[in-house]
């Protein structure tokens, strides 16, 4: 054969072997998501493809029977095209004994070179640029390409198969999509533009709704404002009128004999009627849901809506009051400051670029976002920065005490009764600092 049709053959191989290597990538690559939607939308081409993907063995079989074929073809026809005329061009300033092997030397290179670039490498980053809508335009020829080598696909896919069950493995693909999934897709996402910084912000913590214990969000039991039964009615309205609460517990005589509780739209109605307050009855005492404080705020969201209630008391295993929450609450700790309003006593209170004030009944979870920290240390095993503390320290913290942490500086300011009110956090900005500090 002449060289023009010698290069027209290869040009012919190197096309195939691309078209394969573009298919291979692309249906690999294409998104179960995507594909998904456009089969929905009535796009028959992406439901081929999903079931491709679903059984790919004869494709992955079949593009690899083609690719070595083509590449061995190529090689043969492009050393024997490509040699006689690289050893005239050598034997005009060398005519040695290694005149042959750098003839070939050179033919092999150019050949090799053309099929790694033009079959290979391009078709394959093109296939990563958009992998659905090429998986889509090369379903339908595909498939004929696999049923023209189904035999010598099933053939190679048998022994295949045998080996993969003598050395036991597993070649069910895994498609769960994790939670590190969706944070990924979403972060980038968020950098992308496509995801709006709020909106990153709200999906991050719906998904920590599954992770999160109702004392992360609860009003802890030393914040829980009550009513007895024997309260006074100048002490209810006082009351009223400090703390803006919806709803309020009703105990017997202290916040571990829970009764009920009132709804303070109704104590509002008998003061406006100038009914008196003296005595809290059935008629204003409702059942209060009760739950342990085990439960994620998400299992949590399933009991109100089950119920049909929007507060609840929180018990732990020895049966005392650790706090109450209400729907607000896990609402708020979705939605976070983005609909609440800054106010004066909240709980992270930062002073300047690298230090901040926190009470000590913080979650761990609001100081990871606000610190911007993945992990605490063992977290599993406290729910506050308090607990932090004292799981880290063990012992109780008095002032002065600090931990250092992921380059953070832990310190307590203000102890109350053992209870850690106040810490101060700072950033260790210096490396040095941060090994004076630890070996202090």
């Amino acid at each position: 054969m002449s060289l023009f049709q010698n290069i027209l053959i290869i040009i012919v191989l190197i096309a195939g072997a691309g078209f394969l290597s573009l298919t291979e990538i692309a249906l690999a690559g294409a998104r179960k998501v995507k594909l998904k939607i456009l089969a929905e939308s009535g796009e028959d081409r992406a439901q081929k493809v999903l079931d491709l993907q679903e059984n790919s063995a004869d494709f992955f079989a079949a593009s690899q029977i083609g690719l070595n074929a083509v590449a061995i073809l190529g090689g043969i026809l492009g050393e024997g095209a490509f040699r006689p005329y690289f050893l005239n061009f050598v034997n005009g300033f060398y005519s040695g004994p290694w005149a042959e092997t750098i003839s070939f030397t050179l033919s092999f290179t150019l050949v090799t070179s053309l099929f790694i670039l033009f079959a290979d490498l391009m078709p394959k980053r093109l296939a990563m640029i958009a992998p659905e809508k090429i998986a889509i335009s090369v379903i339908n020829p595909i498939q004929v390409f696999i049923v023209v080598c189904k035999p010598l696909a099933w053939f190679i896919n048998s022994i295949a198969n045998v080996l993969f069950k003598i050395f036991k493995v597993n070649t069910v693909r895994d498609d769960n999509i994790t939670f590190a999934d969706i944070s990924a897709v979403m972060d980038a996402g968020a950098l992308a533009g496509v995801v709006q910084k709020q909106e990153h912000h709200f999906i991050e913590n719906v998904f920590e709704l599954e992770e999160r214990n109702v004392p992360s969000s609860m009003t802890t039991r030393e914040n829980v404002v009550y009513f007895t039964l024997k309260e006074s009615e100048e002490s209810i309205r006082q009351k009223l009128a400090q703390f803006p609460y919806s709803k309020f517990l009703v105990c017997s005589e202290n916040i571990d004999d829970v009764i009920g509780y009132v709804d303070a739209k109704d104590i509002l109605v008998r003061i406006l009627n100038n009914q008196s307050l003296l005595q809290l009855n059935e008629n204003t005492i409702r059942n209060v849901l009760t739950i342990p404080d085990t439960l994620t705020l998400s299992e949590l969201l399933d009991r109100f809506r089950s119920s049909k209630e929007k507060f609840a008391v929180v018990i732990n295993e020895y049966a005392l009051v650790v706090g109450v929450i209400t729907l607000s609450d896990i609402m708020t700790t979705v939605m976070g400051d983005w609909v609440i309003p800054i106010e004066a006593d909240q709980q992270i209170i930062k002073r300047d670029e690298n230090s901040w004030l926190i009470e000590g009944s913080t979650p761990i979870e609001d100081i990871k976002h606000a610190l911007e920290i993945d992990e605490m240390p063992d977290d599993e095993n406290y729910e506050t920065l308090a607990g932090y503390m004292m799981y880290s320290l063990r012992k109780i913290p008095r002032p002065a005490d600090f931990v250092i942490y992921s380059g953070f500086k832990f310190e307590v300011v203000d102890v109350d009764h053992f209870k850690i009110d106040q810490l101060l956090v700072t950033r260790l900005i210096d490396s040095s600092d941060l090994l004076k500090e630890e070996s202090e």
